[in-house]
């Protein structure tokens, strides 16, 4: 059982034991993410046992190292909050544990790229009145399209 002095640990022991799961999920020794991330085996040992805080700047290099997003990080670091409207479909593909890291990573690509799109497409049109928001039409639901009111 492991103990905890302070209101931070807990904290820094999920963020660690989210490093851990990633690693361990993509295959990667902690040795060869050490070395891709740019620390120490020790280092990075202790940041997955909840024992040191890395930086930003460390967080950054070890998503790289694990080829998943440095928010994913922040996030579990508590040094952001994930409030993105779309939040909830990344989180739900990153907690998939029966994907690989590397699928959850393409997931995650295609997702944000379909977003980048549509703000690029929502960015060159003319903008919308009032009036115009939420005419359109209610795409169908497993194959019925809903009945029109009138």
């Amino acid at each position: 059982m492991r103990q905890t002095w302070g209101m931070e640990l807990p904290k820094v022991g999920s963020l660690g034991e989210y490093i851990r799961q990633q690693r361990q999920q993509a295959k990667i020794s902690l040795r060869q993410l050490a070395a891709q991330a740019g620390v120490s085996n020790p280092y990075l040992s202790q940041v997955e046992r909840g024992l040191r805080k890395p930086s930003a700047e460390i967080l950054n290099q070890i998503a790289k190292g694990l080829h998943i997003s440095a928010q994913a990080l922040y996030v579990q670091a508590g040094l952001i909050e994930d409030r993105e409207p779309h939040s909830d479909v990344l989180a739900a593909i990153r907690a998939d544990v029966t994907l690989t890291g590397r699928q959850r990573q393409v997931l995650i690509d295609i997702y944000e790229s379909f977003h980048k799109e549509n703000r690029a497409a929502d960015s060159a049109r003319p903008p919308q009145s009032a009036d115009d928001l939420g005419d359109d039409p209610v795409p169908p639901r497993n194959g019925i399209t809903p009945e029109k009111e009138g």
